[in-house]
């Protein structure tokens, strides 16, 4: 709940959907049970008990029409004094419909279930970048590591300008911090396949990109060994046609304690790496990050160092700064974790051209204007759930240089990007990349054949 009250979309209930039993119980406390048994279950029981005895069709049909005469001599009272100012508002805010709409929970619901029947329907792929080439001199095959991460906001990092020391590791390896970046979604269903799509964010369909081949399949169809490990969720349908590693269980990550830690993911990757040989090799890293609101489970014990800290997923129950020093905590074990991963390519630097991509899937409010976690329409949404932060680091024999990505560090970019950045990064271009060329291919040296 927020300011603008809840919209129950299709992509609300995609997230409801989606929740397994794990994220569910992080959102169960007694205060929840006793507002749903006083708030919901109580009146429902009452208004069912006690309802109204149903008069005669003349005497109920005089009561409507009279309620709904006061009804429209209300809105008219109300709006014709402002009609220019409703019509220009409603006009570039059509999302209040929704508001307005007392059923359109029902109407999402149906609009759901009807994209899901759809989704299941058999159709053939379509293609993507299909006129993609190898471009440039290739003299190492590329190792490159991209992290998706969760629920991260951009102004959290302390390599941004953040007053507290939330990236003491990050700082000492020599990355470059992209100050300026949106996440196409609010929610990780929806950030995660629109952020590998081709699709931008206008114009994305997570229904449709099921059926487009992403970034992924792409660079698969031009040789790139790719493999997905997964923390969190899933990979909203992304790596279907991957190989695939759920490192959620103490099956495959081998670092779990109160829960299975994102430091796991890098247990065996070199067996994976030797086994691919001379190849180009893409690791997805798909982390639980900041996942809220029991931000204190996001991080081992040593990494409680800014204190006290909110020990509850009921957040009212705790302190601003509570919460605050809660989730910069879980972002300290992530600025770890991604020290950790340039540290493991660091030991392949003179096999490959190695580079790491850190960038979060959508941001979080943490009582911001009275608004908490994230997942608002896009809309209406908080900076602090679109303004996502954003990492590289390139090995020493990568085909760009930080000296050559430090004048973009404050470039505006998104999601949108991130499809032709990797592209650019395997040593490959399209014709679909031509509109962003000139910011992606800074080095003059670094160009399509076509151009040449």
């Amino acid at each position: 709940m927020d300011q603008y009250g809840v919209v129950i979309d299709t992509v609300m209930i995609d997230n409801i959907v989606q929740t397994n039993a794990q994220e569910a119980a992080g959102l169960l406390n007694l205060n929840l049970v006793v507002r749903t048994l006083v708030l919901g279950l109580l009146p429902a029981w009452l208004a069912l008990r006690y309802k109204p005895v149903i008069q005669g069709f003349k005497i109920e049909l005089k009561s409507r029409i009279l309620i709904l005469l006061m009804l429209i001599m209300t809105l008219l009272a109300v709006v014709a004094p402002f009609t220019a100012g409703y019509a220009s508002f409603i006009r570039e805010h059509k999302i209040t419909r929704m508001f307005a709409n007392p059923i359109y929970f029902t109407y999402s619901g149906i609009l759901y279930a009807v994209q899901k029947f759809k989704s299941t329907e058999v159709t053939a792929l379509k293609q993507t970048a299909t006129d993609t080439v190898e471009i440039g001199k290739k003299l190492k095959n590329e190792l490159i590591i991209l992290v998706v991460g969760e629920t991260a906001r951009a102004d959290r990092f302390s390599l941004n300008g953040y007053t507290k020391e939330t990236n003491p590791e990050l700082r000492k390896r020599g990355v470059v911090s992209l100050t300026d970046v949106s996440a196409c979604g609010t929610s990780t269903g929806e950030s995660v396949p629109c952020m590998f799509s081709v699709m931008k964010r206008k114009h994305f369909d997570r229904q449709d990109a099921l059926h487009i081949e992403n970034a992924l399949d792409v660079l698969a169809k031009n040789g790139v060994q790719i493999l997905w490990r997964d923390n969190n969720s899933d990979s909203k349908g992304v790596a279907v046609r991957m190989q695939y590693e759920d490192f959620k269980s103490p099956t495959l990550n081998p670092v779990c304690d109160e829960e299975c830690r994102d430091i796991g993911m890098l247990s065996g990757l070199d067996k994976f790496i030797t086994a691919k040989g001379s190849k180009d090799i893409l690791i997805v890293l798909h982390q639980m990050g900041n996942h809220g609101p029991e931000y204190y489970r996001r991080y081992p014990k040593e990494f409680e160092r800014f204190t006290p800290t909110c020990k509850s997923s009921d957040l009212k129950n705790c302190t601003q700064q509570e919460i605050d020093n809660a989730y910069d905590n879980a972002i300290l074990y992530t600025d770890f974790f991604l020290s950790q991963v340039i540290d493991f390519l660091k030991k392949y630097d003179d096999q490959y051209e190695t580079a790491m991509l850190y960038v979060s899937d959508h941001g979080e409010s943490l009582g911001e204007h009275g608004i908490y976690l994230h997942a608002a329409p896009y809309i209406v949404a908080p900076k602090e759930q679109t303004h996502i932060p954003a990492i590289v680091w390139m090995g020493q024999h990568f085909d760009y240089k930080i000296n050559q990505l430090n004048p973009y560090r404050d470039y505006p970019l998104s999601h949108d990007d991130l499809f032709c950045m990797l592209l650019v990064g395997f040593e490959m271009d399209s014709k679909t990349c031509e509109a962003r060329r000139n910011v992606l291919f800074q080095n003059q040296d670094f160009k399509s054949t076509r151009e040449k």
